[in-house]
């Protein structure tokens, strides 16, 4: 593991990478922990502002281009962008199956998805891990 490739990246690349690795551990921990608790809300409502961070700061980044400076992963900031206020929606209804589907489809297509297409080779995190 080299983390050079990463900690010589734009700004933009650095925030957005680093709010996705902390969003997939605090993810994680909301998925396996218990549901509804104190801990839960205020680990939630940090998960949801990294959340933010990678959606937003994915505009300053244009490593694929494909309609122009916009990729595919740029529609799935929108989709994260408009489901993130849905999911907090459905929670504070105290609908607690919805809130569970949208806060998931979240980290698995915003996190999980999203971020095996980070580790193609030429990709920094394929440098990250690989050392490319």
């Amino acid at each position: 593991m080299n983390l050079a490739p990463l900690l010589t990246a734009s700004l933009p690349i650095k925030l957005h990478a680093f709010a996705a690795m902390g969003a997939f551990v605090l993810g994680l921990m909301q998925i396996l922990a218990p549901k509804g608790t104190l801990s839960h809300r205020a680990i939630g409502w940090i998960w949801v502002i990294l959340m933010a961070v990678v959606s937003l700061t994915s505009f300053w980044i244009h490593e694929i281009n494909l309609w122009s400076q916009w990729s595919p992963i740029h529609l799935l900031s929108i989709m994260v962008l408009i489901l993130l206020p849905y999911g907090i929606w459905r929670a504070r209804r105290h609908q607690v199956r919805g809130h569970s589907v949208t806060m998931v489809s979240i980290f698995l297509g915003g996190l999980i998805i999203a971020g095996i297409f980070t580790f193609v080779p030429g990709r920094i995190m394929y440098d990250v891990l690989l050392g490319g």
